[in-house]
């Protein structure tokens, strides 16, 4: 039961892969064949390698806008060595445990980049149903109507993959003319073999490639490292990001010899292996790379036939199912404090503008970091009591809540230095301090209190916040 469930969900898997595959070659400026191939590479070295398991590797629509202008300008031989590189920081990166930076995203952007990712699959499929032959539509209709009906029934069988096939065959057998997965580009033919290095190994070269293969690396990983996650909510597992990561790289640079181009991991196609064809192991994602490599060489004719319309049907499907629809109701936004659904809906409304995940997971994480460092620089208070009279006064202020480099400018206004006794104590039993930026304020303090002849001492310190201050005090300028 199992092997027949991950066969058959690496299977759907691979039929929703290929016109992505085939319409971001276009994108990146290579051969349709080029994606495909290196999509099989990616595909097989990740299932043994990758450090999540039923995770779909592929060539991808993010790493294809980053490629783009360096084929553009510079020629495909470019990409290569660029290619090369990427893999190398994505290797090192995955094996310095950098990985482990993904868990200061915050939900309020995971929220974002999964609502925005099914706002973009479903935009995709739009066109595959403007201005088509009438006949696209009531297959539209039986493709959809199969997928939510079938699983009523029986779910030994995956209902996308039944959905295909069925229209599929009505096609073929009533000889429809609708829009196929041949018009899309050329799949078929031998494979290409192994990527020839065309370029000079020289500092000419590196200068050239190097600003898009650290995009390629890092798009790559936080779209992967982001998938992993999401999979890991889904599945109640857990994945292993830093291998992932060095995974990742060495699957690039092997599909970049043998292929031609780089990839990540497919979120659309994930969702599809993992939420509706509920794969569970590497089988599926293995057996999804054989599948594409038995079509590119063996079935091109067949899977040419394939409508759009199918596909297109699927992937609005696992769009739909993809978007956090609680996140969005009334009653959960009203509930939610307001710069969390603020970076929620910048997360999304970036990434839909500029077609690009990564891109909008930064500005979110940027903006959550700004939102977050300006509640918290004012959650510090100092509270003032005066023990004792004359000489032997002592001004004892209490300071409450975390000291960095948000807070602590407001440390140096909380004193009363002109009316205090000539002693007074900075009492830190309730805080902490956490960098150089708030040893400078306190020095500032106790500066200010020195020109008016009053003593000022610190008091309360834990041991870390303790070594940090006696390293860094008097010597901040």
């Amino acid at each position: 039961m199992l092997l027949s469930r991950e066969v058959l969900a690496g299977i759907v898997t691979t039929l929703a892969l290929i016109p992505e595959v085939i319409s971001f070659s276009v994108i990146a400026g290579v051969d349709p064949k080029v994606s495909l191939v290196a999509s099989i590479v990616l595909a097989l070295s990740m299932s043994v390698l990758g450090g999540r398991p039923a995770m779909v590797a592929a060539a991808a629509g993010s790493v294809a806008l980053v490629v783009a202008p360096l084929v553009k300008d510079q020629g495909v031989e470019y990409l290569l060595p660029a290619i090369i590189l990427a893999g190398i920081v994505q290797i090192a990166f995955g094996l310095l445990g950098f990985a482990r930076l993904a868990r200061f995203i915050p939900r309020s952007v995971m929220i974002g980049f999964v609502n925005a990712l099914g706002i973009l699959i479903f935009v995709a499929q739009v066109p595959h149903l403007i201005d088509v032959p009438w006949l696209v539509y009531p297959l539209f209709a039986l493709t959809v109507l199969t997928i939510l009906v079938l699983p009523r029934f029986t779910k030994a069988v995956p209902a996308p993959l039944v959905a295909i096939v069925v229209v599929t065959a009505i096609v073929m057998i009533a000889h429809l003319n609708v829009p196929n997965v041949g018009d899309e580009g050329a799949i078929g033919g031998a494979l290409p073999g192994i990527t020839p290095f065309l370029v000079p190994l020289n500092l000419d070269t590196l200068g050239l490639i190097w600003p898009t293969a650290l995009s390629v690396a890092f798009v790559g990983l936080m779209e992967t490292l982001l998938t992993a996650k999401l999979v890991d909510d889904i599945t109640d597992t857990r994945s292993h990001k830093n291998r992932e990561s060095w995974a990742l790289g060495v699957a690039n640079i092997l599909a970049g010899f043998y292929g031609g181009i780089a990839g990540c991991a497919m979120i659309g196609q994930t969702i599809v292996n993992v939420k509706m064809a509920r794969a569970r192991t590497r089988i599926s994602t293995f057996v999804a790379g054989l599948v594409l490599l038995a079509m590119v060489t063996l079935l091109s004719d067949v899977m040419a036939q394939i409508p759009m319309v199918a596909l297109a049907a699927v992937m609005m499907i696992v769009a739909i199912t993809t978007v956090d629809w609680h996140s969005v109701r009334p009653s959960t936004v009203r509930r939610m404090p307001v710069p969390e659904t603020l970076v929620m809906a910048v997360t999304i409304v970036v990434v839909v503008a500029t077609g690009n995940l990564a891109i909008g997971v930064l500005v979110g994480v940027v903006l959550a970091m700004v939102l977050f460092a300006r509640r918290v620089a004012h959650v510090i208070s100092v509270t003032r009591e005066v023990s004792g009279d004359g000489s032997d006064a002592v001004a004892r202020y209490s300071v409450h809540g975390p000291l960095f480099f948000g807070s602590s400018n407001d440390l140096v206004e909380r004193f009363s230095y002109a009316a205090d006794p000539p002693a007074v104590v900075i009492d830190f039993s309730d805080s902490q301090i956490w960098d150089a930026s708030s040893v400078a304020a306190l020095d500032s303090v106790v500066t200010k209190y020195r020109q008016h002849g009053i003593t000022a001492s610190v008091a309360g310190l834990d041991d870390r916040s303790s070594l940090l201050h006696g390293r860094l005090s008097g010597h901040l300028g």
